[in-house]
């Protein structure tokens, strides 16, 4: 088989690695299972030789970087790990007493604050076992490897849609279950981010004058690309890619991006992680946003908003009044890519109004933001703006990786994936609970993940734990503000149902 290599995102997430010691790339979630009466969790051993007949379904997870290292004239290609041991990817693990979910939380954290090794495989499970006797299976997987967006995380093909399992042995890559739920394969989650189209990476490559790349820099970015990559000897396909670049300089030019604002939240952090979760019934969301208008995804944001809200106010900072920038991505995978490892997302730069204090206007303006974004004009394709970067040599995309994810780009990561509404399984037992994660990048100290599933929505706060040691005054604030707009639904001034109007 031909070693297949990188792609321009997957390697970024690789850079963003190498040039800051505190960012870690994984993504993962902490899966939480309820075993049926008089059952116990499986065992370490059942857990490998289950998933070590499944893997051939995916077999980039039997494959490592052919170097650890990007750089240079070309990026590294995957290549199959002749020492391969799923022994060495599967493991267990003991909580302490009294073994409960704030056990399991805090072991998650300190779990994720360390990183893969890139000799291996680039990923990572580990069962533990609650005192009560629920279990959780956590899993790590490298970002290059898969997007949380639009693809599957090594634990998802443990999983399966009825309590009996399905049949062993080399399953079909179709017959794998995702947390997705199938309506995310085929088109972007149902959020503002859908809403607002293909804005994505239009804005972050706009960002990048702003993050220092002037516009003479990028013309010249581009000129370097094409003669590097030899396209130069391609006059139609030259032609078009300096078209294209410079069309990205007149919006630089035009719109003015205004930087996202200094905060707290944007300093050197350090490599140790907390995470905190907030769980609530999806059918509360939804219920505000019939109500009050837009989308469960405003109301996300609008609770987010109302979360950094009061951090601020407890750290005595005054909140932005231009709003907290936060990068929501956005998944651009076709339904005939739903199982493609790699990664094919992109990302839109949403304002969170975090300086009204009052929060129906909140929502209102988080309302307008999505309606501000909808009717721009910034945005340039996010097909098209891939295909450009991979066409830059890795020593110069490097460097403009590193600046689409400067802290004059955006303060903060939220990302919200709707999964099925009907449980799923693993070795008989019910999932009960997912918490997802997302990365940091340097100098963000704090990334916000929504996973719905089964009727109920998952907040999962993750931060630089030295950052942010008042991580619970921001999850207390999320779960007031979703208790407050819920409590605004209720009331006679909004009896109306405005979901047409969203």
């Amino acid at each position: 088989m031909q070693a297949e290599g990188l792609n321009a995102l997957d390697a970024t997430f690789l850079e963003l690695e190498e040039a800051d010691q505190s960012a870690h790339m994984h993504i993962g979630a902490v899966m939480l299972f309820e075993p049926p009466p008089g059952k116990r969790a499986p065992t370490v051993e059942r857990v490998r030789a289950d998933l070590d007949a499944r893997l051939d379904s995916l077999p980039r997870f039997r494959q490592r970087l052919s170097e650890p290292r990007t750089g240079g004239l070309r990026w590294p290609r995957w290549v199959g790990d002749e020492a391969f041991d799923i022994k060495r990817h599967v493991h267990a693990a003991a909580l302490p007493a009294p073994a409960g979910e704030t056990e399991l939380r805090e072991w998650a954290g300190e779990y994720f604050s360390q990183r893969l090794d890139r000799a291996r495989p680039l990923w990572e499970i580990v069962v533990l076992e609650l005192a009560d006797g629920r279990w959780a299976m956590v899993s790590k997987t490298h970002h290059c490897m898969v997007d949380g967006v639009g693809s599957v995380d090594i634990g998802h093909i443990l999983l399966d849609p009825e309590p009996q399992p399905r049949g062993r042995g080399r399953p079909e890559v179709a017959d794998a279950p995702s947390l997705r739920g199938e309506a995310v394969a085929a088109q972007a989650a149902p959020s503002t981010a859908r809403r607002l189209g293909d804005l994505a990476l239009g804005a972050g490559w706009r960002a990048v004058g702003v993050a220092g790349v002037g516009i003479r820099a990028l013309r010249g970015a581009a000129g370097f690309a094409l003669d590097t990559v030899g396209v130069a000897t391609h006059p139609r396909r030259g032609r078009e890619a300096l078209r294209r670049s410079r069309a990205m300089a007149e919006v630089l030019i035009r719109d003015e991006l205004i930087a996202a604002p200094p905060t707290s939240l944007n300093e050197r952090i350090g490599a140790a992680r907390a995470l905190a979760v907030i769980e609530v019934p999806l059918d509360q969301l939804k219920v505000i946003k019939r109500v009050l208008g837009g989308t469960v995804n405003d109301v996300v944001l609008a609770v987010t908003a109302g979360g950094l809200r009061r951090l601020f106010e407890h750290r005595g900072e005054q909140p932005p009044r231009v709003g907290v920038r936060a990068m929501v991505p956005v998944n651009i995978r076709s339904a005939a890519e739903r199982l493609a490892l790699g990664n094919r997302i992109a990302s839109l730069f949403v304002h969170l109004p975090v300086a009204e204090p009052d929060p129906l206007r909140r929502f209102e303006l988080q309302l307008d933001e999505a309606e501000r974004l909808k009717a721009g004009t910034q945005a340039m394709g996010s097909r098209e703006i891939i295909d450009l970067a991979a066409h830059a040599p890795p020593v110069l995309h490097t460097f403009l990786a590193r600046s689409l994810f400067a802290t004059r780009l955006f303060n903060i990561t939220v990302t919200n994936v709707p999964g099925p509404q009907l449980p799923l399984y693993a070795f008989g037992s019910r999932m009960r609970a997912v918490w997802p994660l997302v990365p940091l990048a340097a100098e963000h100290a704090l990334g916000v993940a929504v996973f719905s599933y089964d009727g109920h929505i998952f907040f999962c706060l993750n931060a630089a734990r030295d950052s942010v040691p008042d991580l619970d005054v921001v999850a207390e604030g999320i779960a007031d503000s979703i208790a407050e707009l819920a409590e605004l639904a209720k009331g006679p001034n909004h009896a109306v149902d405005r979901a047409a109007t969203g």
